[in-house]
């Protein structure tokens, strides 16, 4: 790590000419002639930048059992995402280069953050309460499928196993509720020290533990639990929800940003919401700036050396696994570049920007946030989408929101969202000056459950599953009012 935090671009372009040089003789590397690119330039120019769609007529090939297409080592598993709920499945390729090097390399590295900061640390002590996908494996002629957690704990070396908790077996069940009481037998009587999962589902597993064993704080159920690795959404709505349930215990948390393509950064400071970059997971990188992801031609695409901090940006990865600048679809934007830190903004087609105010997760994630602290609120789920300029009307946002307690004055906390929202994006406060473009925000209240129960019908219930947060369209909103009635 000392080293690529030393020389990152460095490492970087030794990574790419590893990686073209390995896939050299693959249909991707022939067809590209990978051999005679001598530089970043040369790769930037000869490589199209692609997405899901592009390959996936390759990607099939390859799970009907056909081999060398984009990576010289066979291929045999592939992560099935969908990223948020109500988008197609997509199956990525897993190499076994990319659990090594990429996946198990960073457990590693997380273990060896968390002593680094934490001298005292007795993670090792106990077992790791992890919280994976809800699917099985799946085979599919010589190939399998199924979540990336499912995928890396069937692949787990023996003892990575013995340190976890639930077994393997009740890891990998696929009916979420029967998977649910399956965790809680199975891990009541173990000395849990560490906890790992999305925050939405581990707050989900971790509420019916205390209903189950009528308790009022997780310290009381494991005493020795002292970190909860969590990544998948943003964290701000559910600190507060965490804190509380660990009354007693002065938990840490630990943020991570991986997903089905690749493992690309951890929390390498205490307290801290900026992620070190890991540059060195077999993944090459570029960015193409947020304002030019609609143009058709000339997209703009900087290496990690051309980065510049506090911009949008959309990720673009080369990997070990043969995905070859690939638009994964997330946006993030650097803190740092001594060393490379950045923070997850949210989804390329995840944000409203309807009327020019260019709204973010993060920005609606940190208003949310804001005031729900001010009102000692509590956020289970919610949605946003636009509310469409009509004749004689302006546009606004509307917000579907479930609490675990309502709130007292809704018309409160819809001025203080729209406060805070103001605050942490200027784009929208401008929108908003003296109602010009945009109006008050309209906040609906939703019943208990709606969305647990909406992702259930939808068969998406655990593990990586994801309510869509913002939309530029009112399809998921109008959806989701009909249940709500």
């Amino acid at each position: 790590m000392e080293l690529f935090i030393k020389y990152p671009n460095e490492v970087q372009q030794e990574l790419l000419h590893g990686l073209l040089n390995s896939a050299s003789k693959t249909e991707v590397g022939v067809d590209n002639d990978f051999q005679s690119i001598k530089n970043y330039n040369d790769f930037k120019n000869r490589m199209p930048v692609v997405s899901y769609e592009d390959i996936v007529d390759r990607i099939e090939r390859c799970r009907m059992g056909e081999q060398n297409i984009f990576w010289p080592s066979p291929i045999k598993w592939f992560a099935k995402s969908s990223g948020t709920s109500n988008s197609k499945s997509k199956f990525i390729p897993i190499s076994n280069e990319s659990l090594e090097d990429c996946h198990y390399k960073a457990g590693k590295d997380m273990l060896s953050i968390y002593y680094n900061n934490h001298e005292n640390a007795q993670i090792l002590a106990g077992k790791c309460l992890r919280l994976g996908g809800s699917s099985e494996l799946y085979q599919n002629t010589d190939s399998y499928f199924g979540d990336l957690s499912a995928i890396i704990i069937d692949n787990l070396p023996f003892w990575a196993e013995l340190g976890s908790t639930p077994s393997q077996k009740v890891s990998l069940m696929s009916e979420w509720e029967t998977k649910m009481e399956a965790i809680i037998y199975e891990s009541l009587e173990e000395r849990v020290t560490s906890l790992a999962g999305v925050p939405s589902w581990m707050l989900v597993l971790l509420q019916n533990v205390l209903k189950n064993t009528h308790k009022t704080s997780i310290a009381e159920v494991w005493p020795m639990v002292e970190v909860y690795f969590h990544g998948g959404v943003s964290f701000h709505p559910y600190r507060k929800q965490f804190e509380k349930l660990f009354q007693g215990n002065d938990l840490n948390f630990f943020e991570i940003y991986n997903a089905s393509e690749g493992f690309f950064g951890m929390q390498d400071q205490n307290n801290s919401t900026e992620l070190l970059l890991m540059l060195d997971y077999g993944i090459f990188y570029e960015f193409i700036p947020m304002d030019q992801t609609d143009r058709d031609d000339n997209e703009i695409i900087l290496p990690l050396s051309e980065i510049e901090i506090g911009k949008n940006y959309a990720m673009v990865i080369s990997t070990n696994a043969g995905l070859w600048r690939y638009k994964i679809g997330d946006t993030i934007k650097f803190t740092s570049t001594n060393p490379y830190r950045i923070q997850i903004t949210g989804r390329i087609k995840n944000h409203i920007n309807v009327f020019g105010e260019e709204l973010m997760i993060e920005n609606a994630e940190m208003a949310l946030s804001k005031a729900s602290k001010v009102m000692d609120l509590d956020i289970v789920d919610y949605t946003a989408g636009p509310i469409f300029m009509k004749a004689g009307e302006k546009g606004a946002h509307q917000w579907l929101i479930e609490f675990k307690e309502p709130p007292d004055d809704t018309n409160k906390f819809t001025k203080l969202l729209d406060q805070f929202l103001k605050e942490v994006n200027s784009d929208y406060e401008a929108k908003r000056y003296k109602d010009i473009t945009l109006g008050m925000p309209k906040v609906n209240v939703a019943k208990k459950n709606l969305f647990y129960n909406w992702m259930a019908q939808k068969n998406k219930l655990g593990g990586q599953h994801k309510v869509p947060r913002l939309s530029n369209h009112r399809e998921l909103l109008e959806e989701l009012m009909k249940k709500n009635n």
